[in-house]
């Protein structure tokens, strides 16, 4: 995937193209990374190392090989070597906990840190050990943006974070107020948000995106918070209430005060919610260390939350038009196989998914690579059936996995966050897992039988309904649907459709084509 960095950020992956923990290695390891960072000495994430006594030779004392490689000169501006498979996750990592930033991000020394801190490999485990806390990062991050954004200016050096038990300890002021008190105050003002927040991203959900799965998710992660918050008794929080006395009640910026669009409401609140259950957890520990606990997990839900919200919503708008779903094979031939595809295009497909079991995996990707080119400068979208290797290497739009395939995250591992994943499922539970795990549509059925696979159980049509009646993210009926029976999956509330034997194996599949596309969208 293209990255964009910062001039800094750039400097920093140069520099760390010239060292190795391995003398063969022809890739941009994390550990060398870290090398990098710290040569960039004003940067930020330097600073954050430093305060963790994180040094050169800190680095080789933990890994004794890595030592600085002759390399040829890169070019200005370019990165020489390629990332390593754990470098890209690192960066991915980072992306997707500053997803709501403006896009597309420009990735600074922070954000590696963050991204390799991050990490469930073995220099990320490290750097949690020292005392690098990702969750620290990401929050300075956001709080950094936040002042940015409201006409502040960004310091390159960041202050040590006050609870690092590096930082000095201020004497206790005469006039500070009872502890006990000021952490009520603290749990009321940031309980009072967290709920106001998720009650705003619900109605998002209920009233923009008409989801009910999501919808219900939000209800019981609302009714979840009120029952964690009876560790903080809602009469002791009153009695510490003093809105008029507090300093923050009449302070704004000018960008709380308009919303672009829906999407900026439903984002600014999830902000607002993992923001104030952050502030919950922190404060709780002063109170109660298990209501602490429980602000933690609520907050990694509305994590998962906002990632199911955010890929309807998204899907929504990027797979609008995508109605007529056509799988096929790799045909006898790459000349018979490119002018399925161009007829295909030109009967209205709009997405085409190459499945074939009989291809060995060098003619298969010479398949993918051909639709990918037969499709470019199309609106037609291209995906590769179980194989998100095959997928990323062809440059195709996304994969689809069944039950049985990978899983979603470990798909998303491959592919990357900007391709599609979507998911086979067979029952209404499946579906709304898939939802939550992050797929980006779902196939549903199988809806009647059909020569392409054998199945011993058929949800059939009651299953559209039952997604049709409270799924939003785009999903396509699937299952035996040819001209005989396409009407009854339509009337069970469901628009978009994917068809495999009624047009690859139809006499003339462009008509076949053309037909069911006509009766997807009315005719028009």
């Amino acid at each position: 995937m293209w990255h964009c960095f910062t001039a800094a950020a750039s400097r920093a992956l140069e520099n760390a193209a010239n060292w190795s923990c391995r003398a063969d290695c022809d890739e941009l390891e994390v550990v060398p990374l870290l090398v990098g960072l710290l040569g960039e000495s004003e940067c930020r994430a330097a600073s954050l190392l430093a305060a963790r006594v994180i040094d050169l030779p800190a680095l080789q004392r933990r890994w004794p090989a890595l030592a600085e490689r002759s390399a040829p000169p890169n070019q200005a501006g370019t990165i020489k070597k390629p990332f390593s498979r754990e470098l890209e996750i690192s960066i991915d990592l980072a992306r997707l906990r500053l997803v709501d930033l403006p896009q597309p991000l420009e990735l600074a020394t922070e954000h590696l840190l963050l991204g390799l801190a991050s990490a469930d490999h073995e220099a990320g485990r490290w750097l949690r050990k020292q005392g690098i806390d990702p969750d620290r990062i990401e929050t300075e991050i956001h709080r950094q943006y936040r002042r940015q954004e409201g006409g502040g200016e960004r310091e390159e050096v960041w202050e040590p974070d006050p609870s690092d038990d590096t930082a000095a300890t201020p004497a206790p002021s005469s006039s500070a107020v009872d502890s006990t008190t000021a952490a009520m105050r603290a749990l009321d003002a940031a309980a009072n948000r967290a709920r106001e927040g998720l009650r705003v991203v619900e109605d998002y959900v209920r009233f923009v995106l008409d989801d009910r799965h999501l919808t219900q998710q939000c209800k019981q992660l609302r009714h979840d918070l009120t029952a964690t918050l009876q560790s903080a008794p809602t009469a002791f929080r009153m009695a510490a209430r003093d809105t008029e006395a507090d300093v923050g009640a009449g302070l704004f910026t000018t960008a709380e005060t308009v919303r672009a669009d829906a999407t900026a409401v439903l984002r600014a609140n999830f902000a607002r919610l993992q923001e104030s259950l952050r502030s919950l957890e922190e404060f709780g520990k002063l109170i109660d260390a298990e209501l602490s606990a429980a602000m933690k997990q609520l907050r990694y839900r509305t994590y998962t939350l906002e990632r199911a919200v955010e890929a309807t919503r998204g899907n929504a708008e990027r797979l609008a038009d995508a109605r007529l779903y056509v799988l096929i094979d790799g045909r006898a031939s790459a000349d018979e196989f490119e002018r399925l595809i161009r007829g295909l295009i030109d009967a209205g497909a709009d997405v085409l998914q190459l499945r074939d079991k009989r291809l060995d995996d060098r003619r298969l990707l010479e398949r993918a690579r051909l639709l990918v080119a037969s499709t470019r400068g199309t609106p037609v979208l291209t995906i590769i059936n179980d194989r998100p290797d095959l997928a990323s290497l062809s440059g195709a739009d996304g994969v689809h996995v069944g039950q049985e395939e990978l899983s979603v995250r470990d798909a998303r591992q491959i592919v990357g966050p900007g391709r599609l994943i979507g998911v086979s499922t067979h029952s209404i539970e499946q579906a709304r897992q898939a939802v939550l795990d992050g797929a980006d549509y779902l196939g549903v059925g199988p809806t009647f039988s059909s020569g392409t696979k054998r199945f011993e159980h058929f949800p059939g049509v009651e299953l559209l309904r039952a997604v049709a009646s409270e799924i939003r993210l785009p999903a396509f009926a699937i299952g035996g649907i040819d001209a005989t029976n396409i009407e009854q999956a339509l009337a069970a509330g469901m628009t978009r459709v994917a068809i495999s034997g009624a047009i690859a194996d139809a006499a003339d599949p462009f008509a076949a084509a053309r037909e069911l596309k006509s009766r997807i969208t009315g005719g028009v």
